[in-house]
């Protein structure tokens, strides 16, 4: 695996701390009830990584955003506040992303899930569904085989187009190779691939100005992580132990393999937003959090029957 450069870690602890002068600065000028509501907590992950999250609003069932490669809990902004009026709300930042701790060892899918099952079960609901971003989709669904008694239900966006995707190892590495050098560059590259030509220049600048300056070593093992899971055929393992209902709701920019999935997956449906991209949530946001809506309410339907 790809080591790590201490000189990135002390980078992001000084991002780190500069962030949290930054929003406690914030936090002051905010209205009392706002403030309290989205003060961030911090729960240790099962190797005592320090991971962030925040939550918003009640009722059940709790949702709980989990975001993707080189992202954090920002990138669902369009989504808090519109469910939060009805669900408790949470966002969290993975370890290495974000305001998170970054002294794990070895960023690899398993941890990640284990930084989402120690912010469910510090939250404490009992009701729960994961709706997780492109890898987000994998590592909530290895957390949900975490919580059985916990998780009724799996949301991926723009995640799980084919659980069985075919890849080799050379293409995985080829995909690797490029960043590892020149990451800055190339991972703008790597990500630009992922719009349409009509996506929100907004949206695009500010999506790839933040993912390629994410820690390059982070970032680069947790994407080779993410790879091999593929190149292994382990992803597709995860859905076959698992009991929940599964929604995607996702743009067309790719197809979906649905017989693949329904080989592993007991219960699998899909919602298309007409014209979305990887980053539907931000660029399609209106129409995203419709579909969203939907998937929960065929989320909750379907685990009622399943109980």
């Amino acid at each position: 695996m790809i080591a790590m450069n201490r000189n990135d870690k002390r980078s992001r602890w000084r991002q780190l701390v500069s962030g949290w002068v930054s929003l406690l600065l914030l936090l002051a000028l905010a209205s009392p009830s706002i403030a309290a509501e989205s003060l961030p907590q911090v729960v240790l992950s099962r190797d005592h990584t320090p991971i962030t999250y925040e939550v918003y609003g009640s009722g059940e069932p709790t949702l709980v955003f989990v975001h993707g490669w080189s992202c954090d809990s920002r990138y669902w902004r369009m989504q808090v506040d519109q469910f939060a009026k009805k669900y408790r709300v949470v966002v969290l930042d993975l370890a290495g992303h974000g305001q998170s701790g970054m002294t794990r060892r070895c960023y690899f899918m398993r941890a990640f899930a284990e930084d989402v099952k120690a912010v469910t079960e510090a939250v404490g609901s009992k009701t729960v569904i994961l709706i997780g971003h492109s890898m987000g989709g994998e590592i909530a669904a290895m957390a949900a085989r975490m919580m059985p008694d916990r998780v009724i239900g799996l949301i991926g966006v723009d995640s799980l187009e084919n659980v069985e995707y075919p890849l080799s190892r050379q293409e995985a590495e080829a995909m690797l190779a490029p960043m590892i050098d020149h990451f800055r560059r190339e991972s703008r590259n790597f990500v630009q691939t992922m719009f349409r030509p009509n996506t929100n220049v907004a949206v695009r600048q500010w999506v790839l100005d933040d993912i390629s300056s994410a820690p390059p070593s982070i970032a680069l093992e947790a994407l080779e992580a993410y790879l091999f899971e593929y190149v292994r055929g382990k992803i597709a393992k995860v859905f076959d132990t698992l009991k929940i209902p599964v929604v995607c709701v996702n743009g067309d920019l790719w197809p979906i393999d649905y017989e693949a999935n329904r080989r592993h997956i007991k219960s699998f449906e899909a919602i298309i937003v007409p014209g979305g991209d990887h980053f539907l949530m931000l660029d399609k946001a209106n129409a995203f959090n419709q579909a969203l809506e939907k998937a929960i309410y065929i989320v909750m339907r379907k685990a009622a029957d399943i109980r």
